[in-house]
């Protein structure tokens, strides 16, 4: 640090012209001996007093320098001290493992993280991957030494961040921890390359002339009358890739910059001794020479100095700068939009190329002075300019507004333009920059949207009334209605085709304004009336249209008609029958000329197919209603009979068994009811009914002696009698019944443990209908008259049935008929 502060001392000694020069004579005299100075003739002196009076001047202009550059380095020399006295460090204890035992706050923010958070946690967690294991062999050599070592490492701060850190770690007394400092040392790095860099440069200030003119950037070097050089700063040598002992006495033509001659500056300085300028390039470095000639006190000629300033870089930016505006010109001959500049005077400066050709011209140069009143689109002259004014008197832009323009073949487009103040580098408004695009297509596109929207609408409203519909007339009424209450169609009507002699076409629904369409009489017939577009779209079976009543010579027939009531343009789409046979007609009319685009007619097309679709299916809903009731009718008759013929089935056994009288009957309702009790769906109660009118048909084969034997039959007869379950089902199973009865019959003496008969089926392999008829059965059996012993009557009946429930009879079958007799009074009739 002294010797720093000795040289900066020194170099402010040399800080004036006076001392300058007083030093420059005294170090001259102590060169020469007391001999050689007393030879130094009159005019020697005075040559090299002026020599020396312009390397005074030279001196103090590079002595500038130096002292900027010194006070560059004094600050960067100011901000490492500050960097080293100031900037937080942290403290770290650490034990052999490298666990951190106590950290500063200085250390927890340098980390990010919580000091509470760091303790217990490993210091080496923070350092990169790849230098942890250098961080494990720094500790381990500390703690085997026991001494102070350091160590230069990259650490993981909070966010992500990597940081270069000074580490320094020293063992306590315990030898057990040591304590770690830590210093960001990653600006530290940065700001001491620069200082030393300041630092030799301020070195070099304590040199002598040679020094400083070694120091000047820029190459410089001196040469005689005959170009030989006679000095040369390192600058010029670098430039050269030569050094000092090669370069003195050349020609510097030969050595740096290399040509064929002497500069042609440099010979006007010879010449004049005038200062004199070249710009000379070196491969693809550029150079301004400035040459000048340094004279003695007579003014004699003693030597040329030349100063090759690099102007590469503004060499550079001037070729990036044309570049840009290049660039610049590009963009706005190659954006897809219009642009151009007017002054305030509102007349134009320029332009692109496509904005030019809008204005039917070929060149931009072409619009440059002229006004909008001079365009095609004068018309609309006012309109720009006022917009114009507006934007140059506010200062505020005007931007994405839309507006015609005429072109020059006399048609109309749309624009979509802004415009912004121009302003020059004092930020003066003085014209305005405008650009636009050609929306016309956009327009176009919005257009058919907004009618293939309409059209969408008018589809979908009318899906609704034909999902819906039931009946024709409503339907073809709700259908026009629903076209003109979308907004843009006035009237809409449908006409079916008549096969009568003229031809006519039957107006069978409309919508809209009253009178027009009854009054068309429209006919599909070749006449005049029949040349318009109904009775086109009926013969031919394809769309028709009219975008202009008041001009398509074809409607003249109802051409007064259709003005005064207020319409404008119609599209007829036919409507065509399963065999594409055009069975009607679908009228839509607008208000407007061209109100019809190709898309949304597409989607009318489609609505007048759904509409012939839903007309047909009406047709066939009709039709097949008809025949539906017509079979309802017969499956009533055939039900009927069978159900008929079931009774006169019955009815021959109770025939022969005068004693069992009514006892089918009377089980059939029985298990009817129960099966009600139960809440079994109708139609499987309605069977149970069935099966029990006919449950006893296989004692048809029993005789009829057995059947009314008054005493205790036999064995055998026992077994004749319970045959005529399996009897009975093989009488019925031939009969195509829609529900199991022959099962039911076959089971109805089966029991759900298995005691019953003919299969001993057990539980729910028994169909639910004959566990009902078997509950039944048994209830009328008991409580009935028989020839072999009187009723016993219906308590002994349920008793029965309650005492063998779940053993004999379906547990649920019997809580249904017992509820019956006792909470809901069934009775037999």
């Amino acid at each position: 640090m002294e010797n720093i502060l000795k040289k900066k001392s020194d170099t402010d000694a040399l800080t004036n012209a006076a001392d300058l020069r007083r030093l420059a004579a005294q170090r001259f005299q102590e060169q020469q001996s007391e001999e050689n100075r007393a030879k130094v003739a009159d005019t020697d002196m005075a040559t090299l007093l002026h020599e020396l009076q312009v390397h005074q001047i030279e001196l103090e202009m590079q002595n500038e320098e130096l002292r900027q550059a010194r006070t560059e380095a004094d600050d960067l020399l100011t901000r490492y001290t500050e960097l080293y006295d100031f900037a937080p460090v942290g403290y770290f204890t650490l034990d052999h493992d490298g666990i951190i035992h106590q950290a500063n706050l200085s250390g927890s923010i340098w980390l990010g993280i919580e000091r509470s958070k760091l303790i217990n946690r490993r210091l080496g967690s923070y350092v990169i991957d790849s230098e942890r294991a250098v961080f494990g062999d720094f500790l381990r050599q500390v703690f085997a030494g026991q001494r102070r070592a350091a160590c230069d490492l990259t650490l993981m701060c909070a966010g992500a961040t990597s940081r270069l850190a000074h580490i320094e770690a020293n063992v306590d007394e315990t030898g057990q921890t040591c304590r770690v400092a830590v210093t960001d040392i990653t600006e530290f790095h940065a700001a001491q390359q620069q200082v030393a860099q300041q630092l030799r440069q301020i070195e070099n200030a304590e040199l002598e002339w040679e020094g400083v003119f070694d120091s000047v950037p820029d190459p410089i070097f001196l040469h005689d009358k005959a170009f030989r050089i006679l000095r040369c700063n390192k600058a010029y040598q670098r430039c050269a890739g030569m050094s000092f002992r090669q370069i003195i006495g050349q020609p510097y033509y030969e050595i740096f910059p290399k040509a064929d001659a002497p500069l042609p500056g440099c010979l006007r300085t010879l010449e004049t001794l005038e200062v004199a300028e070249d710009e000379v390039r070196d491969g693809d470095a550029s150079y301004r020479s400035r040459s000048f000639a340094i004279r003695d006190m007579r003014g004699a000629y003693l030597y040329s100095v030349h100063v090759l300033e690099d102007i590469t870089e503004s060499k550079r930016s001037a070729d990036v700068l044309q570049r840009s505006k290049d660039l610049l010109h590009s963009v706005v001959e190659t954006v897809p939009a219009r642009i151009f500049w007017k002054n305030r005077d509102l007349r134009y400066l320029g332009c692109n190329t496509l904005f030019a050709k809008d204005a039917g011209h070929s060149s931009p140069d072409e619009l440059t002075g002229k006004t909008d009143f001079d365009m095609a689109w004068k018309d609309q002259a006012e309109l720009y300019r006022t917009d114009d004014k507006a934007v140059m008197e506010s200062g505020i832009p005007r931007q994405s507004f839309e507006e015609p323009q005429t072109t020059p073949d006399g048609n109309t487009i749309w624009l979509y333009t802004s415009k912004v103040p121009l302003r020059d580098e004092s930020n003066q408004i003085v014209g305005v920059l405008g650009f636009y695009q050609d929306i016309t297509v956009r327009k176009q596109a919005e257009l058919a949207l907004s009618h293939a929207n309409r059209a969408l609408a008018t589809l979908s409203a009318v899906n609704r009334e034909l999902v819906h519909a039931t009946d024709e007339d409503r339907l073809l009424q709700a259908i026009c209605q629903a076209i003109v209450e979308q907004r843009g169609y006035s009237m809409a009507g449908v006409g079916y085709v008549q096969h009568d002699e003229e031809k006519t076409v039957r107006i069978m629904a409309h919508a809209g304004p009253e009178g027009y369409l009854d009054a068309l009489r429209i006919t599909w017939a070749e006449t005049e009336r029949g040349m318009g577009p109904g009775g086109r779209a009926i013969r031919s079976g394809v769309t028709q249209q009219c975008q202009d009543i008041a001009t398509d010579p074809q409607f003249l027939p109802w051409r007064e008609a259709a003005l005064e009531h207020g319409l404008a343009s119609c599209v007829v789409m036919p409507m065509k029958d399963k065999v594409s046979t055009v069975f009607g007609i679908l009228l839509v009319y607008a208000g407007e000329v061209d109100a019809f685009t190709p898309a949304e007619i597409a989607l009318l097309e489609e609505m007048a197919d759904d509409l012939a679709f839903g007309v047909h299916t009406l047709h066939v809903r009709h039709e097949r209603d008809l025949a539906l009731a017509k079979n309802q009718e017969q499956l009533v008759l055939l039900q009927d009979s069978l159900e008929d013929t079931v009774r006169a089935i019955a009815g021959m056994v109770e025939m022969r068994d005068p004693y069992t009288a009514g006892h089918q009957v009377r089980v059939a309702q029985l298990a009817g009811a129960i099966a009600e009790e139960m809440k079994l769906p109708e139609e499987q109660g309605h069977a149970i009914y069935l099966a029990g009118i006919v449950h006893d048909l296989g004692k048809i084969q029993v005789p009829s002696e057995i059947l009314s034997k008054p005493g205790k039959i036999t064995v055998i007869e026992y077994g004749l009698i319970k045959g005529h379950a399996q009897a009975g089902y093989e009488i019925l199973k031939g009969i195509r019944f829609p529900w199991p009865i022959a099962q039911m019959v076959l089971q109805h003496h089966e029991r759900m443990d298995g005691s019953g008969y003919p299969q001993g089926l057990k539980g729910e392999d028994i169909l639910l209908g004959a566990r009902i008829l078997s509950v039944a059965d048994v209830v009328e059996a008991i409580s009935a008259h028989r020839p072999y012993r009187p009723g016993m009557g219906i308590e002994a009946a349920l008793a029965e049935i309650g005492n063998n429930s779940e053993k004999l009879y379906d547990a649920q079958v019997v809580d249904a008929c017992l509820s019956l007799f006792r909470e809901r009074g069934f009775q037999f009739e």
